[in-house]
């Protein structure tokens, strides 16, 4: 009897699995074509982030390029001393925590306001009008805004002769030959160009708070500042508390296109940042090795920051991507 039962279960598992395997089958092929986009996307990614991880040996080897990656001889982590204990790595590091914090401090609340104010404006067609000013400086590319700005900026440039207009200035002052500007100028064109796209996904999330909630405040006599403050910030915490969790893990990277774009000798002292001296070291002097240490030391420390963002949010506010 009980070898019975026991058969008996074990062809109902059967039975079960060829029927979900079944399920699953018709399922593809009636949604193969968005299935077959997908395996598109999973195959670029294989391809283009998965397999050049291999590369990542470099970091713990003498690579020669007239040599491949298995015959270069192995020096451990000589190129992680060696960066750190480079006389380069005070300056650099210094100039890009600070540029990321300002960048954090500065750059990351305002979209936030920014979305609350659009969501206030009552006129829909100013709303559209508004946003897409926001927007365009996204889709230029820092090649071009770089040029924008550096002619803005030049002695015969646009600040200068408003500055001057407003006697707020005597004379000229050539902003990208002075280091002491550099942080500044990053800073408030980062701002410029994201403020309207990274407004974005909070107002979406503002899109998604019931109306019913609004409508309560309103009864209760409450102002649109105290709503927008009372209301639909603590409604999109859990959206600000991920989007803040990335921007942690990101405080080592500081935009190479941009800070590339408008650094030059003269600001050097502060716009040389661990992207462009991974550029210079790596492309210009050739020492891939050390640049690919650099790099990977980099990501380590990013991930790290990653999931200690991740833990204090998660203990603060219950949010957390993991």
């Amino acid at each position: 009897m009980d070898a019975h039962a026991t058969t008996s279960v074990k062809l109902e598992k059967q039975r079960n699995k060829k029927s979900r395997v079944y399920t699953l089958a018709r399922k593809f092929m009636a949604q193969r074509y968005l299935q077959a986009m997908a395996l598109v996307g999973i195959a670029w990614m294989i391809i283009f982030s998965y397999v050049p991880l291999y590369g990542l040996i470099i970091a713990f080897k003498e690579y020669d390029i007239t040599r491949s990656i298995s015959e270069s001889p192995w020096v451990g982590l000589a190129q992680f001393k060696e960066f750190l204990t480079d006389d380069s790595l005070p300056y650099v590091l210094k100039n890009t925590l600070a540029m990321s914090a300002l960048k954090l401090l500065i750059g990351f609340p305002i979209p936030i306001l920014f979305a609350l104010f659009v969501n206030e404006l009552r006129s829909l067609r100013y709303k559209k009008i508004v946003q897409t000013i926001s927007y365009l400086p996204h889709f230029l590319s820092w090649v071009i805004l770089g040029g924008i700005l550096t002619t803005w900026l030049a002695d015969v440039g646009i600040i200068n002769d408003l500055l001057m207009a407003l006697h707020l200035i005597k004379e000229p002052i050539s902003y990208l030959a002075e280091p002491g500007y550099f942080w500044t100028i990053i800073v408030s064109s980062d701002i410029w160009k994201e403020l309207g796209w990274n407004a974005i996904i909070y107002l979406a999330a503002i899109a998604s708070v019931s109306p019913e909630l609004y409508e309560a405040a309103t009864m209760d006599g409450a102002s649109r500042f105290q709503k927008m403050f009372l209301i639909t910030l603590p409604m999109i915490k859990g959206t600000i508390a991920i989007l803040f969790i990335l921007a942690i893990s990101g405080i080592l990277s500081s935009n190479f296109d941009q800070v590339f774009i408008l650094k030059n000798q003269l600001n050097e002292s502060s716009s040389n940042v661990i992207d462009t001296y991974v550029y210079q070291v790596g492309i210009s002097e050739g020492r891939y090795s050390y640049s690919t240490a650099v790099g990977l030391f980099k990501s380590i420390i990013a991930f790290l920051l990653l999931l200690s963002a991740n833990y204090v949010t998660k203990k603060l506010n219950d949010t957390s991507l993991l």
